[in-house]
């Protein structure tokens, strides 16, 4: 039977479809926002499992639970929330199958088909397949090099009508690009005068490699939805994230996600649980900047030689991206198949803009590689840009 109704619509995502054509080990891959499997915490990981699937807790880590989420874990990613300058308790948070689905229970919750989600962009393709899906219809906010622009959302908030805004104010993907704290302000109260909700999706927060850490949207509002995850700083394959939101919508999400999968892996969320409280998580991330910052560096030092005069791209201060600009006509949508033939990969920036896309953009990733191999990996991708008349 073909699909029907919104799913007719929608696409693969790119980025996935980019992962398997990248298998090959001869490949340098720039085009999964991955974390370096290296620098997983494998030893505490496989204690803290060890011990949640020992008598006689192991048990009921194997059982059905509360929709809600484990409350040890809710009640540690509280404290280290509340920590960071964003007060939180356990009550205020649900805990979600990777902040993918925290994204999904909200557009489930809050969308409809023909109602409007506002975005920056570009923004995070993942999202824009979210809001798709539910049949809503995705209106730009223009952009930037700061992130959105408070302005031009006040103009769409007046001519839409949305009721949603979202964004991933700290180095945003695919852009990298941090939201500075009198945006986020000016954000906020829109919201707060104008009754909508914001999106603040953040699983790239804590990877900051430079500057100091801005305060979150939702700090002092009840219009901002804060979404977090356990896969950049943690591990993907747990599959854990977190929803912050006000009791007022909190109940209703814990309806949608029971519908959806009654409740997130219970092993899952208690060897968490257990790693939080054993583990030191901010030595781990301490590492992961170290180890980030040094590989970020190697990208943007070899973007010089890479690309052609007249390219621009981001510089950012965190998270795992940099978005490079072509010159005007380029295609790297067209460019890719030469670059994937000197085995080297990237994602075209056009899956990236809910309108009209610019094909002359594309993103980097830099997390996955070592510095040694982004730096041959950028002398491959410097052969693929300059000898394929399509990038031109």
């Amino acid at each position: 039977m073909p699909p029907t109704g919104s799913t007719k619509h929608v696409t693969s995502s790119p980025v996935r479809d980019l992962l398997a054509l990248t298998s090959r080990p001869e490949v340098i891959s720039f085009a999964g926002g991955l974390p370096a499997p290296e620098l997983f915490d494998l030893t505490g990981l496989r204690m803290a499992f060890h011990q949640a699937l020992s008598e006689p807790a192991g048990r009921d880590n194997l059982q059905y639970a509360p929709t809600e989420g484990n409350r040890a874990l809710r009640s540690l990613v509280a404290a280290r929330m509340t920590g960071k300058g964003l007060p939180t308790t356990g009550d205020d948070l649900l805990i979600t199958t990777g902040s993918q689905q925290a994204l999904t229970l909200v557009t489930s919750a809050l969308l409809g088909p023909g109602a409007v989600v506002a975005v920056e962009e570009p923004t995070y393709l993942a999202a824009l397949q979210c809001f798709r899906m539910a049949g809503a219809r995705v209106v730009a906010v223009a952009s930037d090099e700061h992130g959105m622009v408070p302005e031009s959302l006040e103009e769409v908030i007046k001519a839409e009508r949305p009721s949603l805004v979202y964004l991933v104010p700290t180095f945003a993907n695919p852009t990298g690009r941090t939201l500075p704290a009198e945006r986020r302000t000016a954000i906020a109260a829109l919201a707060a005068a104008h009754d909508l909700w914001v999106v603040e999706d953040d699983p790239y927060g804590e990877l900051r490699y430079r500057g100091e850490p801005i305060a979150p949207l939702a700090v002092g509002s009840d219009h901002v939805l804060h979404l977090g995850s356990f896969s950049k700083i943690g591990a993907p394959g747990l599959r854990l994230g977190w929803l912050r939101a006000p009791e007022s919508l909190l109940r209703t999400l814990v309806i949608v996600k029971q519908a959806a999968d009654l409740h997130t892996s219970t092993i899952d969320q208690a060897a968490a649980a257990i790693y939080l409280a054993a583990a030191d998580l901010d030595a781990h991330i301490a590492g992961l900047r170290t180890a980030y910052r040094s590989r970020r560096d190697a990208m943007i030092a070899a973007l010089p030689s890479t690309t052609p005069p007249g390219t621009t791209w981001t510089d950012p201060d965190g998270g795992m991206f940099v978005w490079v600009t072509l010159p005007e006509g380029a295609n790297t949508t067209g460019a890719l198949p030469t670059a994937l033939a000197h085995d080297v990969a990237y994602v075209p920036g056009a899956p990236f803009y809910a309108t009209t896309p610019d094909q002359a953009t594309l993103r980097l990733s830099f997390t996955t590689n070592t510095p040694a191999r982004i730096t041959e990996g950028m002398a491959r991708l410097a052969e693929a840009l300059g000898g394929d008349r399509s990038v031109r």
